[in-house]
């Protein structure tokens, strides 16, 4: 394998840092990014900067990518780390494991999962890395179908949600029930629900005990689910 050039070297250690400034500002502006601000703490000149990122769209996205990503090796580490026969341990590794990256990134769980930032689309490519949470999540209840551990609910889905998820399991799982789809999915939602709420101040000051009310909403989704 040929080691990079020096060039590119240093052009890669920039890029790092340019990244390492602008989430300084996701911290304290929001994703209200400049690229001009992040040129002046790192004392460049503004139009040097386009040199690595032509646009605040680019920065973001590199920004989205890296976070969602981040993210994700989380929940798979510790979705990997629990017993794989205990669905519900299982289930609430990952959940804990979401909540505690968010709590430890707020300004990047915000860019992800906050308000969308006025002007920005996200590319195709951000699609991937942030379907990798709720694959793991929705992994868990295959896992059980398919050991018989897990029993698919009653379907009562609408017909236009049932071919929506039909089509979203033959993409992702194939086989799995499109009720048990959108029980996992339900699960997904609430998760990043909760963990919004408490992140933006919304449970404050009616519930003081987060953890513990964490891991209470998780467990009545996985007794929704009927994890065993």
């Amino acid at each position: 394998m040929v080691a990079p050039s020096l060039r590119a070297r240093v052009r890669a250690g920039m890029i790092e840092e340019i990244k390492a400034v602008a989430r300084r500002h996701l911290a304290t502006d929001g994703a209200n990014l400049s690229l001009r601000a992040v040129a002046r703490d790192m004392g460049m000149v503004s139009s040097a900067i386009y040199r690595y990122f032509p646009s605040r769209d680019d920065l973001l996205t590199a920004l989205i990518l890296e976070a969602y990503e981040a993210l994700g090796d989380v929940v798979e580490a510790a979705d990997a780390a629990a017993d794989p026969a205990d669905l519900r341990g299982r289930w609430h590794a990952v959940c804990r494991a979401a909540r505690s990256w968010a709590l430890a990134h707020p300004a990047e769980y915000a860019l992800l999962y906050g308000s969308p930032v006025p002007g920005y689309a996200a590319p195709e490519d951000t699609v991937a890395p942030a379907s990798r949470p709720p694959l793991v999540l929705v992994g868990i209840l295959r896992d059980g179908l398919a050991d018989g551990r897990l029993s698919p609910p009653e379907d009562d889905l609408p017909e236009p949600v049932r071919a929506d998820l039909a089509e979203l399991a033959a993409g992702f799982f194939p086989g799995l029930p499109e009720a048990l789809m959108a029980r996992g999915m339900a699960g997904w939602t609430q998760l990043f629900g909760l963990i919004s709420f408490d992140l933006f101040g919304r449970l404050d000051p009616a519930v003081p005990h987060r953890d513990e009310y964490f891991d209470h909403q998780t467990t009545l989704m996985a007794d929704l689910i009927g994890l065993p």
